[in-house]
């Protein structure tokens, strides 16, 4: 199964967002996965890395497109977030220490602990990707 959405760099539609990628792996996931625990951790990674494209990719340019593509394999999943940023140098990313309580940087932390691969692809195209894989297990 494969599925794009085309959205706006906007938090106003994290919804949108959140509703087109649970409604369509229900369809397709809902008796073979632990749905609960897997749709909210999909959800999670997902929000992380569209909110990390408005706010920072996109900051301040609600008109610039996000391009979200998902592929269903199976239980073999794999997101793709589309943005036309600056992108983001992961050489300089810095893990978020609590002592320092620091703001920034937990979205990559939680999106790198969710998921089993995470690839970031700087100027593919003029756009910048970021590619989100895991295997899901079936439910007990």
């Amino acid at each position: 199964m494969k599925s794009e959405l085309n959205v706006p760099s906007d938090l106003k539609f994290l919804s949108i967002v959140e509703n087109w990628l649970l409604g369509c792996l229900e369809v397709q996931l809902k008796g073979s996965v632990d749905w609960p625990k897997q749709s909210n951790r999909l959800r999670l990674a997902l929000v992380e890395a569209y909110s990390n494209v408005v706010r920072h990719a996109h900051k301040n340019q609600p008109y610039l497109p996000v391009l979200i593509r998902l592929e269903l394999k199976g239980r073999e999943l794999a997101l793709e977030i589309w943005d036309c940023g600056q992108g983001f140098d992961l050489s300089n990313y810095l893990p978020p220490n609590p002592t320092d309580k620091q703001q920034v940087g937990y979205g990559w932390l939680i999106i790198n602990r969710l998921m089993d691969k995470v690839e970031y692809q700087l100027h593919v195209n003029g756009a910048n990707c970021l590619k989100l894989e895991v295997s899901l297990p079936e439910s007990n």
